[in-house]
């Protein structure tokens, strides 16, 4: 079967669709299908301005408030959280395709160096029953102390017993208070339904490769891997050879090369429907979904991104937490900007413009009325720019 040509354009296009920014991001708002269309949202403490959970869904429709999401895991149960790549949330109704990550994130800990310090199995049943007695328990209940010198990523004992039985699937995520995660026992946060639904190993690899692929509107494996991060290589290999009704395609790169990958079965039907992506330009969080495949994104953009937070400051490119400005279908710069909500104002400290790319009067006034849209946002009164 001859492999399918897609250009560099269609290609762009094609991802932005698929990942939410291809439309303005207006009109009313369907948390429930927003999140289910992207498969997950990455959740992340930082708040240089806001959160990344609530940007990445506020860049796609800017009626998204910060409540919004609290509410919707702690009362309505619409997600649940645990660990794709990172910690984020992902739609209830998929909980029974995530029963096997479970598994696998307890079998990657009991073969990492989590067993040290690792409170036992009466130990952490003792928690489980504080929870079972007390209701919904943080960190804070506890009061277990670090032994030894502290590194970074240390944690007590308790917080680490907490966080194998979270990742094993022997508790959930009840509800957060600024940012500081509860557990409770996970048939008081999943419902009984989803809980009981029974799907073999292989149906969920097929579901998993398939929703990634779906999503991402085309792929090579490694990147249908790298999606949710839930299924191990040689899985995505094995369902590539058993699928039927994927489409052979070649991806044009921003350099002009050709990238051979499988495309989902509706691909000629998203090609005749697609549509030029709007041209508003947008301030994207540097954990949004479109950007986190820094190979993706390199060989589709032409952008090389990475997050330099962890770097030391003397040896940054850019700076602490910069933020890509995406128009259209290019990546046009970069941003550092700061909000401090007591004082109600937003900073911003340094402009950065791609290389090639003219920053016309147009083009400056696009981003002085994105600023002022995440000052409304994040509910600070002024933009403070440092000329």
């Amino acid at each position: 079967m001859t492999a399918l040509r897609i250009s560099n354009r269609q290609a762009r296009w094609l991802w932005l669709h698929s990942q939410g920014l291809g439309a303005t991001p207006t009109g009313a708002l369907d948390l429930a299908k927003l999140i289910h269309d992207l498969g997950f949202v990455q959740l992340d403490s930082i708040q240089i301005v806001a959160r990344a959970h609530h940007h990445i869904l506020w860049s796609r429709n800017q009626n998204y408030r910060e409540p919004m999401l609290d509410r919707f895991l702690a009362k309505d149960r619409g997600v649940f959280e645990h660990f794709t790549h990172d910690a984020s949330v992902l739609p209830m109704e998929f909980l029974p395709m995530w029963q096997r990550q479970f598994r696998r994130m307890r079998a990657k800990l009991d073969r990492s160096g989590w067993l040290k310090n690792l409170p036992d199995a009466t130990e952490r049943q003792r928690i489980k029953d504080r929870i079972a007695q007390e209701g919904a328990l943080s960190t804070q209940a506890f009061d277990t102390k670090i032994e030894g010198p502290k590194e970074m990523w240390s944690r007590p004992p308790h917080k680490r017993a907490l966080d194998y039985m979270w990742f094993a699937g022997e508790l959930a995520t009840c509800h957060r208070v600024n940012f500081t995660k509860f557990y409770n026992l996970p048939e008081r946060v999943f419902p009984e339904a989803l809980r009981n639904v029974e799907m073999s190993d292989d149906a969920q690899v097929d579901w998993l490769c398939t929703a990634a692929l779906d999503r991402m509107s085309f792929g090579t494996p490694g990147e249908i891997q790298r999606f949710w991060d839930a299924v191990g290589r040689d899985e995505v290999q094995h369902w590539q050879t058993c699928a039927t009704d994927l489409v052979p395609v070649q991806i044009q790169t921003a350099q002009g090369d050709w990238t051979d990958a499988w495309a989902c079965p509706s691909i000629e039907d998203r090609l005749a429907a697609l549509v030029q992506p709007t041209s508003r330009l947008r301030i994207l969080n540097p954990f949004d979904p479109v950007i986190r495949d820094r190979n993706r994104l390199s060989r589709l953009f032409g952008f090389e991104y990475r997050v330099e937070m962890f770097v030391p400051a003397a040896k940054r490119v850019w700076g602490y937490y910069v933020f890509p400005i995406l128009e259209g279908d290019r990546f046009v710069g970069r941003i550092e900007v700061k909000a401090d909500r007591k004082a109600g104002c937003m900073t911003v400290t340094k402009l950065w413009h791609e290389p090639g790319v003219k920053w016309s009067t147009a083009r400056y006034a696009k981003l002085e009325a994105e600023l002022d849209r995440l000052a409304r946002f994040v509910g600070v009164r002024e933009v403070v720019r440092l000329d």
